[in-house]
């Protein structure tokens, strides 16, 4: 039993940063799914087939600069209507241009689309070239006639600016997956195969899986 004890704290330590943001994202979630800004995000939920959400993007620089942050994908299995997940990734962007300080936003961003979804089940992507992104609409009068892979949603303290996703660079974080789910696995085995789980994910699963079904 003493065995066992210190093995489950071991391996929760381990884990330590991958729940935390799995926390995050939940936390983040849960927030735009209040925000009355966010009608469209919460209309369109459940006809998503998943949600990756990333609860710190950070923009900085001085002329030359870029963004970066880390996310997770939850996706929707198409046989069931259940929700499953989460995946790691990381997200990384470089511009050009006239730019100064530091900003920080939070991105909700559904994947509407089979080439989305299968985007995310690559080792790596680009918003934008890969697969189509879309700046989410925000306000009760949204316009609905979006085509998009995905469409995104993204606020900084509060301020619906957003941030440009346009090129960004999602790679899959196979040492936060492995760590996560305590064994080798992938994008494709935690979303489509489904032979990856974690209980600590459940929370977040039943936000998701309660907004979709509104």
């Amino acid at each position: 039993m003493l065995a066992m004890a210190l093995l489950l704290a071991r391996t929760a330590f381990a884990q330590a940063d991958q729940r935390v943001l799995v926390t995050e994202a939940k936390l983040t979630l849960a927030s735009f799914l209040n925000d009355p800004n966010m009608t469209w995000l919460q209309r369109n939920l459940g006809q998503a087939k998943a949600v990756l959400i990333a609860p710190s993007v950070t923009r900085a620089g001085f002329i030359l600069g870029g963004s970066g942050g880390r996310a997770v994908a939850v996706a929707r299995d198409p046989a069931t209507s259940k929700w499953v997940g989460p995946a790691f990734y990381t997200l990384a962007t470089a511009s050009v241009g006239f730019q100064a300080g530091i900003a920080v936003s939070e991105v909700v961003t559904l994947v509407m689309t089979e080439k989305g979804l299968n985007s995310l089940l690559a080792d790596s992507f680009k918003l934008g070239g890969d697969a189509s992104i879309a700046a989410g609409p925000v306000g009760a009068g949204a316009r609905s006639d979006i085509t998009a892979d995905l469409v995104a949603f993204s606020r900084s303290k509060g301020i619906y600016a957003g941030i440009n996703l346009d090129g960004t660079i999602v790679n899959v974080s196979d040492e936060w997956n492995n760590i996560y789910y305590g064994k080798p696995t992938n994008a494709a085995d935690i979303l489509l195969r489904k032979s990856a789980q974690n209980r600590q994910a459940s929370e977040l699963l039943n936000v998701v899986a309660k907004a979709a079904k509104k």
